[in-house]
């Protein structure tokens, strides 16, 4: 089978597409003929050797989705044909960047009839992110509102549609172009995130809210704490929940604590493989995509010899939504 890996750490140049041989799964896997595969920024980190190494050479690849193929010898719950997505991979298990992978069980749930394998293959960490942070650390209720940093982006818009389908008042920020797309996904307001009134406009749009009744956001979900944190600080009604999903400078902190604890602002920073189980995540996102209440938008498919251009496009590129290697 074909299979992309990286042999050392490096650019995008290092990945390689090798023949190898196809995986049998142990015990508790599944294996999974993967029909998508989503590329994400963490997935360059692998490559780069940012994280703790696992093992070269090494196969990329956070999410897959896919049919099941062959079962492990104490998997229960799945068939040989099942339709399936998976998250949580490419770090201490090889990714879904080929055309065959094994997952184990405990992070792969079946897809609902009906559900696109290709949106599926880009869903899970974005997605899962988003869940986790507004749901499980943010716990944001309906009728409060709730700012998005980075709409457009694969977390940001599957964060848009999760806090809609709360029942949340939706502000977010993107590129002009994206505006139209985001309102289609639920965003209520949507402001370009280069405005110089940015937090002022974001603090009049909450009165439209029930829960901070116009005094600020009461949830935000921030992809750049080096860049927003004391911003977030601003423009939170009292009680705020920030949740912190990342950043591009690692020296995060705020210039003027005195108006986060002035206002008993809450900050939650967290990762998605924290997540107690992935399993709970995954098969919330799917009933949602199943219902249309969430959609994953596939901005770019790329083949697995083009790789190293996917990992490139994912960190410099704009665009909405996910970009997926389709083997």
């Amino acid at each position: 089978m074909r299979a992309v890996r990286f042999h050392e750490y490096g650019g995008p140049d290092v990945l390689t597409v090798d023949e190898i041989d196809r995986p049998d799964p142990a015990g508790h896997e599944v294996l999974v003929e993967v029909q998508a595969a989503g590329v994400n920024p963490v997935d360059t980190y692998f490559r780069e050797g940012s994280y703790e190494p696992f093992e070269l050479p090494m196969t990329p690849g956070v999410d897959l989705a896919g049919e099941i193929a062959a079962v492990g010898e104490y998997v229960d719950g799945f068939d040989e044909g099942d339709p399936v997505y998976a998250t949580g991979l490419g770090r201490n298990h090889h990714g879904g960047y080929a055309e065959y992978a094994t997952v184990p069980e405990d992070r792969i749930v079946r897809l609902p009839d009906g559900v696109d394998a290709t949106a599926a293959g880009g869903a899970g960490v974005a997605a899962v992110t988003a869940w986790r942070a507004l749901i499980d650390h943010a716990g944001l209720e309906p009728g409060e509102t709730c700012l998005v940093h980075g709409g457009s982006g694969g977390v940001g818009h599957a964060a848009v549609q999760l806090a809609a389908a709360t029942g949340a008042h939706v502000v977010t920020t993107a590129a002009p172009e994206y505006h139209d797309r985001l309102h289609e996904l639920g965003a209520d307001t949507v402001y370009d995130y280069s405005r110089d009134d940015l937090a002022a406009v974001v603090r009049e749009a909450s009165a439209e809210g029930a829960g901070a009744t116009g005094e600020g956001v009461d949830v935000i979900l921030d992809h750049r704490l080096d860049d927003y944190l004391q911003f977030d600080a601003e423009v939170a009604a009292t009680g705020a929940r920030v949740v912190g999903i990342g950043e591009n400078d690692p020296a995060v902190g705020l210039e003027n604590d005195g108006v986060a604890r002035s206002k008993d602002v809450s900050y939650q920073f967290m990762s998605m493989f924290n997540t107690p189980d992935l399993r709970v995540g995954l098969r919330r996102i799917a009933y949602l995509m199943a219902e249309d209440d969430l959609t994953i938008d596939v901005a770019r498919e790329y083949g697995l010899d083009e790789a190293d251009e996917a990992q490139r496009a994912v960190l410099e590129d704009s665009f909405l939504g996910k970009l997926v290697l389709v083997p």
